[in-house]
Order: C-alpha cells, then sequence, then structure tokens
C-alpha cells in the first residue's frame, strides 16, 4: 500500500479518536498507538511520533485535502480535540445503511479498475475502498465479501476506450479503421463519436459516419485503428441516447418502426419477468391460465430474437406473425443439430 493510502487511513482513524467521547483529549501517543494498533496490529510496523506531527499538520493545513480540521491541544487535559465538537473530516455522518450502500458501490466501480479507460479513476476507488476497511474498523466487524460481482477484464478493444472517451466529450472527429467479423481486409471510416455504450461484456461506440451521414455503432473489439483529426463535430449537433435506444434491446437499431410484441410466460417464471422486466415499455396482464402475458414495444433484432430464445420453453411468442416465424425457425434449425 503507497504512503498516502496509509496517510488518508491514519487520518481516518485520528479523526475517530479525537471524536471518540468515552476516551476524549488523547495524546500524540494515544494517536500513534491507535494508528499502530489499526493498521499493523500489536507485533507490527512501529509509527513514529514525527508522523503523527505531520498528520495532524496536513489536517489542520493541507490544502489539497481540503479538512482544515481545527485540532486544538488542551494543556489542561494534555491531549487534543476538535475545537467544534461537531466536526469530522467526513463531511456527511454515514450511518451503516449508507456504508453499506457504498461499499457495494465501491465493488460496482472496482471490477473496472483493469480496463484503460477507468484508470485515471484508480486513486479514487481504492480511497472509498480504503474507507470501507476503517469503517469496518469503526464498527468492530472484520471486512469480508459479502457480495459478490461479476468480475469485468480488460478485452480486446479496451485500449480505445480512453481515446474514444476524450473524442466523444470534446467532439472531435475520428479516422476508424474497422474490421468485421466476416471481412478480409479492414475498411476506414471518418467517425464522429456520440457515445460509448457497454453491452454484456463489450464495447461500442456510436456515432455519426461522415460519408453516409448515417448513426452507426462500431465494436471496439473489431477496431484495428484509431487516428484523432483536427476538425470537430458541429456543435449544434446532439445525440439523445435515451431517445436513439427508447425501442431497442441490446445495442442494434434498425430504421424500422418499432411494434407491438406480445409474449406469454409459463406461471412458474413469471415472476422473473415481474421483477426483472424485459423492456421499459413492458406491460403485464395476468391471463386465466395463470400465464403472464407481456407486451412491449420495441423493434425486431437479432438481441430480440435472442432474449426470446434464452427463455426456452417458459416463453412463447403471441404477435406479431414475423417475429413468431423467426423464433419457431431458429428453433427448428436448433433441434436439426441434434437430429443424428
Amino acid at each position: 500500500m503507497p504512503a498516502n493510502k496509509y496517510a488518508l487511513l491514519r487520518y481516518r482513524i485520528i479523526d475517530r479518536n479525537l471524536r471518540n467521547l468515552g476516551k476524549p483529549y488523547p495524546s500524540k501517543d494515544d494517536l500513534r498507538y491507535a494508528c499502530e494498533e489499526a493498521l499493523y496490529g500489536s507485533d507490527g510496523d512501529h509509527i513514529s511520533m514525527s508522523t503523527i506531527d505531520k498528520d495532524i499538520w496536513a489536517m489542520r493545513n493541507e490544502g489539497e485535502l481540503g479538512y482544515y480540521a481545527p485540532i486544538k491541544f488542551s494543556k489542561e487535559y494534555g491531549g487534543y480535540y476538535y475545537e467544534d465538537a461537531d466536526y469530522t473530516i467526513a463531511e456527511v455522518p454515514l450511518n451503516s445503511d449508507d456504508l453499506h450502500a457504498i461499499r457495494a458501490a465501491a465493488e460496482t466501480l472496482y471490477q473496472f479498475k483493469d480496463i484503460p479507460l477507468f484508470k485515471q479513476f484508480d486513486t479514487a476507488i481504492d480511497k472509498i475502498m480504503d474507507r470501507m476497511k476503517i469503517s469496518a474498523t469503526d464498527s468492530n466487524n472484520e471486512a469480508q465479501e459479502v457480495i459478490q460481482f461479476e468480475r469485468f477484464s480488460a478485452n480486446r478493444g479496451s485500449e480505445f476506450l480512453q481515446p474514444l472517451f476524450r473524442s466523444c466529450s470534446e467532439k472531435r472527429v475520428v479516422k476508424i479503421k474497422y474490421m468485421k467479423f466476416k471481412a478480409e481486409v479492414a475498411s476506414e471510416y471518418v467517425f464522429e463519436p456520440y457515445i460509448l455504450k457497454e453491452y454484456r461484456n463489450r464495447w461500442y461506440v456510436i456515432g455519426r459516419d461522415a460519408r453516409s451521414e448515417k448513426t452507426r455503432t462500431f465494436g471496439l473489439d473489431r477496431i484495428v485503428k484509431i487516428e484523432e483529426l483536427p476538425e470537430r463535430r458541429d456543435k449544434e449537433m446532439t445525440f439523445d441516447a435515451q431517445h436513439f435506444f427508447k425501442h431497442a434491446i441490446g445495442i442494434t437499431v434498425t430504421s424500422e418502426s418499432a411494434e407491438e410484441v406480445v409474449l406469454v410466460f409459463s406461471e412458474t417464471f413469471a415472476p422473473y419477468i415481474l421483477t426483472q422486466p424485459i423492456h421499459n415499455s413492458q406491460k403485464t396482464k395476468w391471463l386465466k391460465s395463470g400465464e403472464l402475458e407481456v407486451t412491449i414495444c420495441v423493434q425486431i433484432t437479432v438481441e430480440l430474437v435472442a432474449t426470446i430464445l434464452g427463455y426456452g420453453r417458459e416463453a412463447k411468442v403471441v404477435i406479431p406473425n414475423e417475429l413468431k416465424q423467426r423464433v419457431k425457425q431458429e428453433l427448428s434449425m436448433c433441434l436439426e443439430k441434434y437430429n443424428l
């Protein structure tokens, strides 16, 4: 653990001790011992008095920390205290529920640490994780993993997240060399990136193809090279991501209009659909058979078909007929693979 991270932990420990009404006016040696015990244990490394001196000075004066802690020394009691009894370096006091929520959020952020775009947030994420460790000490509970998220690794194409993020933010134009899955030669596009989107552990960039003047989506894992061009896109040109993906499931958006899709789910599977809707437009109705009828307004895309197939025998397409036939055809082709 780098020295600056140890310092942040010591500040929290010092703050906790200065606010301990059960043992007011801790001496410098009390603060040193508390930091030593919390960070290293009774048989661990030692912290010098000069380190505690520097910590108190930093908490009082260091502008980058922004604490400006009102720490005073009482000659009468021979120890330190906060001149403002309500002061804490934690700007907003957190209860146990708040700490659990922040810990869960920190775990979510932590899974992206290895992705280049998020490297710039390493320090901030580490600070949150360290604060959680100190909070566990505050409540005399051992820190343990009680919630686990799916971990995302730095997949192919993640190296382009940083330059594309910058291009989206600064409204810059880029030249993309792109290799489609079935292509033998890469194609070049002059592209105006609007937004980055993650879907099922893959990253995509959505923007405007300068040649066709149409909105296109490129998978980052198929990008070969990116070159930032000097020109910028039209400042008045806006992109509303919520509107663009309003009728989409997944990443695909077509020029076709959205359609009303009606699905029927088995009684046993219905609770899963009620608690995790397929789409924001979802409306449900219980049928006399005990099945659940679900109506959504979406575009008919490969992601929609794949989603329905994923439900297996628990789902049935009612309308539109085009979708019903596509799902039926896919199922027939699957069965053919098992006809020996």
